[in-house]
């Protein structure tokens, strides 16, 4: 292991700081008044997002200067607690149920997601057997199979919340992850082939998911049902034009958009911003992934790259999944925008990660 660096990727850091003061901004635009008609408070949701956004920067902080090999040596216990997090959520009288899902965890409005934090305990995992079994990750016995065993166990307790947003992330996550330690191309295609089956038969078997994809190919069949977000959503987006109507000017967010400050603030960013504003998010995002991708090439070893692929790969699946179902390109999965969307177990798991890129960073060759 080379000497650390004195520094880290300070880049990073300034486009992690801009895109998390973009989404508190947003938060409160998004959400004022939904929180003053429910809360009486209009800074009722801004308030709590600066409080995660604290914890997570004292986090990432705190994490950035912890060697990341630290992790591999905790990596089997991080999966074991994640997965006993995800059985206990599924006990009656214990997960909270929200939006339709027992995904959270905790007392009153203060509350975990576990299956966020199984995302990147996965990733740690993940990145420490492929790196000690990178020699047979050509076969499908040793490599393969029980990388996906894991991945896929995992996804099953997530569905059975159900939270197939979450649990499809995870999973594309960990196939690039198994992609990029040298799987043979053709244990994807078939992987693939299999995959598509699988997903279409989890469609199939709920009506509601049925719906969304119904709604998805045709949201005016039933504006007011299931297709009522997704047309919200672009009523927001196509009128906001080059500039947009001016921050905190939004139309839709006086309760055509449900809940704007979660899953469709990036609607909300269009509709106040302009397409210009919407480009300058995609911009720091895309600037957010060039600097990772250089911190995985440059990393010293298979798990500091691997591990830095993962949290890349990570993010950047939930910014495509979010933004296309946004724009009406893929049905509404409950994906939040990363460091703008609302919400604490999430806005804290990407601010660890990047944390943990952070200190890989201090090693890398780049």
């Amino acid at each position: 292991m080379p000497k650390a660096k004195a520094a880290p990727d300070f880049l990073l850091i300034a486009v992690t700081l801009t895109l998390l003061a973009v989404g508190l901004i947003m938060v409160y635009s998004a959400s004022a008044v939904w929180a003053s008609y429910k809360f009486d408070d209009a800074f009722y949701f801004a308030k709590r997002q600066l409080l995660f956004a604290g914890m997570g920067i004292l986090a990432m902080f705190t994490v950035m200067n912890m060697n990341y090999l630290t992790w591999r040596a905790w990596a089997k216990v991080l999966l074991g607690v994640c997965f006993l997090l995800l059985i206990v959520v599924l006990i009656p009288g214990i997960g909270l149920k929200r939006g339709g899902a027992s995904s959270w965890l905790g007392v009153g409005a203060f509350s975990i997601q576990p299956s966020e934090f199984m995302k990147m305990a996965m990733i740690v995992f993940l990145a420490k057997f492929l790196s000690e079994n990178q020699k047979h990750i050509t076969t499908v016995k040793k490599g393969i199979l029980p990388s996906l065993a894991l991945v896929f166990s995992a996804f099953a307790l997530i569905l059975l919340q159900p939270d197939l947003g979450t649990g499809t992330v995870l999973v594309i996550t960990c196939l690039m992850m198994v992609f990029v330690a040298g799987a043979r191309i053709k244990h994807f295609v078939f992987l693939g082939a299999m995959g598509l089956i699988g997903f279409v038969g989890l469609v199939l078997s709920a009506p509601y998911r049925v719906e969304r994809i119904t709604s998805f190919l045709d949201p005016w069949k039933d504006p007011l049902g299931s297709g009522f977000q997704i047309i919200q959503s672009l009523y927001a987006i196509g009128p906001g034009g080059l500039f947009g109507f001016g921050l905190g000017q939004s139309r839709q967010k006086f309760q055509y958009l449900p809940e704007p400050q979660t899953d469709f603030i990036f609607s909300i960013v269009s509709e106040e911003l302009g397409f210009i504003g919407a480009v300058f998010v995609l911009l720091l995002f895309c600037l957010l992934l060039w600097r990772g991708i250089r911190i995985a090439i440059g990393a010293p070893d298979l798990y500091g790259s691997l591990l830095a692929v993962g949290i890349v790969g990570m993010i950047a699946v939930q910014v495509m999944i979010n933004i296309a179902v946004v724009t009406g390109l893929l049905p509404v999965t409950g994906i939040t925008l990363p460091f703008l969307s609302y919400g604490g177990s999430s806005l804290t798991l990407i601010l660890v990660s990047i944390g943990v890129l952070l200190n890989i960073s201090r090693y890398s060759k780049y």
